[in-house]
């Protein structure tokens, strides 16, 4: 196995395969990339059982076929530590390889390909296509809000919903929640589809995509997802469970409806929140006719209040909130002006964008 390559052609699909490899790993080949050479084109795969990632890139020049397993950690910092424009030959001699670049020279260990594990698939029920930037924005809009270590391990991941020619997602870690909807052309589910992506393979795909027009194919299976382009496949298991009926969460009837500037909220949030409970994060909204007062204090008896102008006319409302929930939210919206739905002191806030529902938040309240 033979073959060469200019070390920034082979380090973003080095990096891209990185992400996934167990660096506290049970299975020693765990911390290694599978590395295959065949008809020119060099694939990269890394695994840690759960998520898979293969990296594909076209060589430039002639190359052996043969596949072997190299260390991961030290691949890619080896590549990172060459020069730019350097040209790299990967050479498999004796079940070593041997890297050369210039003056040089490194030799590293190896396991075989055969030990590699891979994903076992299944059958794919329901497949679409659709461009880079709706999938990234769809994790971007909701990401932040899958929980993070909870014994309910289906809230530590994102439910994917296909109906129609819609697409929605879920996350919730129970203090909020978080929903955000996209239409699909040419995508055609005749019934209600849900699958929970594991966290991990969240953030992982949500590396991989990008902001652009470039098309991706989506293939939902019972058990897995995969996500393929040209230059990459991403497997990922799903969560088994059942998500909560986040329908049943969402406020309805909400009489207090207060629309302000996005980014005023989002500056006050801010300051306020330098002063809240390092625990709690718990911050008080005084809604009034064309104001909130938001109002945060600590054990040390440290306050902090602002103001911000709003349009809102009726009844006066007292409720506390986490107001790191209320930055998350201000900081993935990006509208000019957002709308927040209230009730009374007990009841989760609504929050929206002014002009568009397509996305929406819910935040629960706090006793302060």
């Amino acid at each position: 196995m033979k073959f060469s390559v200019q070390r920034e052609a082979i380090l973003k699909p080095l990096l891209m395969v990185g992400g996934v490899v167990e660096r506290r790993h049970t299975l020693p080949v765990l911390a290694n990339i599978l590395i295959n050479v065949q008809d020119n084109q060099l694939s990269l795969t890394g695994t840690d059982l759960e998520v898979e990632i293969v990296a594909r890139l076209s060589l430039d020049a002639e190359s052996e076929s043969g596949d072997i397993t190299v260390p991961a950690k030290k691949f890619i910092d080896i590549c990172r530590a060459l020069p730019e424009g350097s040209r790299i030959d990967f050479v498999l001699d004796d079940q070593k390889v041997i890297l050369k670049s210039g003056k040089s020279r490194f030799t590293l260990s190896t396991l075989s390909a055969t030990e590699f594990p891979a994903v076992e698939e299944g059958a794919m029920d329901h497949r679409f296509q659709c461009t880079q930037d709706v999938i990234k924005g769809l994790i971007d809009k909701t990401g932040f809000a899958m929980a993070q270590q909870d014994v309910r391990y289906y809230l530590n991941g994102m439910l994917w919903e296909l109906e129609g020619d819609s697409l929605r997602v879920v996350a919730t870690d129970g203090h909020r929640l978080a929903l955000a909807t996209k239409h699909v052309e040419g995508m055609d589910i005749p019934a209600l589809v849900q699958s929970i992506l594991p966290r991990k393979g969240v953030i992982e795909l949500s590396r991989l995509v990008g902001d652009g027009e470039e098309s991706v194919e989506i293939a939902l299976g019972k058990n897995h997802i995969r996500a393929k382009t040209s230059s990459f496949t991403f497997t990922s298991k799903l969560v088994e469970g059942k998500f909560p009926n986040y329908g049943q969460v969402i406020p309805k009837g909400g009489d207090k409806i207060v629309i302000g500037d996005r980014l005023e909220f989002k500056q006050a949030f801010s300051r306020t929140a330098i002063l809240s409970n390092e625990k709690y994060r718990g911050v008080r909204l005084l809604v009034e006719n064309n104001q909130i007062t938001l109002v945060a204090n600590n054990p040390e008896q440290e306050e902090a209040e602002d103001h911000v102008a709003v349009d809102y006319v009726g009844d006066t409302l007292e409720v506390g909130f986490n107001i790191s929930y209320l930055l998350d939210v201000a900081n993935v919206l990006n509208s000019e002006k957002v709308k927040i739905t209230l009730s009374d002191a007990n009841s989760s806030a609504l929050i929206q964008d002014a002009e568009d529902d397509t996305a929406s938040y819910v935040v629960m309240p706090m006793r302060l």
